[in-house]
């Protein structure tokens, strides 16, 4: 049987909002908790996307976590302290 932490023995940030969030879990499932279910716009639209497959296979995720863009919150774990920006639009890579 899993057994799971009492509620909100992590924060992670989203934004200036702080969630709450439990050892184990994945950052979508935080932040859909929280009851936060836009992490990204479309680069062409501008339209909110959110955690869809929650397997990695769709990409709607995505997100700003710790200053890295592109990141699948659904396959990220959870940190203490952790800092997720919501991301608008396409993200480029720098020129090296």
């Amino acid at each position: 049987m899993l057994t799971r932490p009492a509620d909100g023995d992590l924060t992670i940030w989203f934004g200036e909002q702080a969630v709450s969030a439990r050892a184990g879990d994945s950052v979508a499932v935080a932040l859909l908790a929280a009851g936060i279910t836009t992490t990204r716009t479309t680069p062409v639209s501008g339209t909110a996307r959110g955690p869809y497959c929650m397997m990695g296979a769709c990409f709607d995720c995505l997100a700003e976590v710790d200053g890295r863009a592109n990141v699948q919150t659904c396959m990220t774990p959870v940190r203490d302290g952790m800092r997720v920006e919501r991301q608008n639009g396409a993200r480029t890579i720098a020129a090296g």
